[in-house]
């Protein structure tokens, strides 16, 4: 391998999901040369796998001008602006045309294993910012490549690395030999095997984000079905109920993600669901017939379920970089000057400030975590806020600091003030209905999981 000069060699993009599209397009705008490297078969292929799932974010929301620009010599025209896609929607009408439109610049079937600094292991010091990146990876069939870069932009997310059901990060005990029974994603419910799965049985779900109302309005609508009466499910809360459980409601200025937590709270008020809170899941044990007890810390059991929903977050996957000097915030994993942005331990109405390269950057320079794995273990990401960071990002790699400074993006608050609502809180300190923030909203009536005017929403 030749030691090529860093400015000669491409900026590797790590991930073909809309974060790490629109890197390449920004790039290619820059006249930088990107090489994307994707694991999965095709481009997309972790928003392929909710492909069911509606988002809570418009048309008009989730396409990258950039991205946009370059499609437009293909005669690609965007959807209704105002009309909102599934996951299968943004990955057909706009993720695979965009892979298809960089061309080479995107290669499938390509796992990245491992980052440094040519040469230079963690450790060194001596010359080390000079060295181009190297890029292992591993091809889909069973090849290995090294490539140099002149940068990386990890754009890889954290779909394949979700948290687990124990309430102190770690999986609960039991919990890994109940796989058969648990998942770690929203189900569809739409698909005949998983829709018999779920029917008429009892269905644990844990988590109290957008996933966890998606998968709890999904059950209700399973129970309204002739084919899914008895269907139950139980909402496990790791804290108690206030006025900010359900979401922003009729304030969040996503329509539609304030719509899903009302569908939430309708699943709970209409019965098709019982709350049960303060619950953080210490144990899952099995029955004689195969259905699980979930245990808690405080050693309080649950009745029997037959299936366990588990949508309590997601975490970053590091591993790949453990030979680069990364700057992360110790809670969070998230980048130091981004975390105290959107720390869900103090973060108050929702509220993300727009931030770009320098929240991003690392003490090894020209490497960046973007999209959901810049968040790191926050949640509530949106496409908006992943455009606008490969935006800048891209713009001080191309050394247009005042570009890259320049904050070009207005985000959406939700309307909900969730500051310090991460542990347990004593029932006569909770909010009133409707929180801090707003009255409690009015009930919105949403249709089956793929309605389209009133969508069940989740994700981006």
């Amino acid at each position: 391998m030749s030691e090529s000069t860093p400015a000669a060699l491409p900026t590797v993009v790590i991930g073909a999901g809309p974060i790490g599209l629109a890197a390449a397009a920004h790039l290619l705008e820059r006249g930088i040369e990107p090489l994307v490297l994707e694991a999965g078969p095709q481009a997309g292929a972790a928003v392929r796998e909710w492909a069911h799932v509606r988002l809570f974010s418009t048309w008009g929301e989730v396409v990258d001008p950039a991205a946009e620009k370059l499609l437009a010599p293909t005669g690609w025209t965007r959807p209704a602006p105002d009309t909102y896609p599934s996951g299968g929607d943004w990955a057909e009408h706009y993720l695979q045309p965009l892979a298809d439109a960089l061309g080479d610049t995107v290669r499938t079937g390509t796992t990245v294993t491992g980052v440094s600094r040519l040469g230079r292991d963690r450790i060194v010091d001596a010359d080390r910012e000079p060295q181009p990146f190297v890029v292992h990876i591993a091809h889909a069939g069973g090849s290995e490549e090294r490539i140099l870069a002149a940068a990386v932009i990890d754009a890889s997310g954290t779909w394949a690395t979700p948290s687990p059901a124990g309430g102190s990060g770690l999986p609960a005990l039991g919990e890994r030999a109940a796989s058969a029974r648990i998942t770690y994603r929203v189900p569809d419910l739409n698909d005949p095997a998983v829709r018999a799965r779920y029917a008429g049985k009892r269905t644990a779900v844990i988590g109290s984000g957008a996933s966890a109302f998606t998968a709890l309005a999904y059950l209700a609508d399973l129970a309204k079905a002739e084919d899914g009466r008895g269907t139950k499910g139980v909402w496990i809360l790791r804290r108690g109920i206030s006025g900010s459980t359900f979401g922003g409601g009729e304030a969040d200025q996503l329509p539609a993600r304030g719509a899903l937590g009302l569908a939430a709270k309708a699943a709970v008020d209409d019965g098709h669901a019982d709350a049960v809170t303060g619950f953080r899941t210490d144990a899952v044990e099995r029955t004689a017939d195969g259905r699980l007890v979930l245990v808690a810390e405080d050693g309080r059991r649950l009745d029997a379920v037959d299936e366990v929903i588990v949508l309590t977050g997601f975490r970053p996957d590091l591993s790949i970089l453990s030979e680069i000097r990364l700057g992360l915030d110790a809670r969070l994993e998230a980048p130091v000057e981004l975390a105290p942005l959107i720390d869900p331990n103090v973060h108050s109405c929702g509220t993300v400030y727009p931030h770009g390269h320098r929240e991003l950057s690392h003490p090894d320079q020209g490497i960046y975590l973007v999209g959901m794995k810049s968040y790191g273990r926050a949640p509530t990401f949106l496409a908006m806020t992943g455009y606008e960071q490969v935006r800048s990002v891209v713009a001080a790699l191309a050394g247009d600091t005042d570009s890259a400074d320049r904050v070009e993006l207005t985000l959406p608050e939700t309307g909900v003030c969730g500051g310090a609502g991460l542990f347990d809180t004593p029932d006569t300190e909770q909010e009133p209905a409707g929180g801090c923030c707003t009255p409690a909203p009015a009930l919105i009536q949403l249709g089956s999981s793929g309605a389209a005017q009133n969508p069940v929403a989740g994700g981006c």
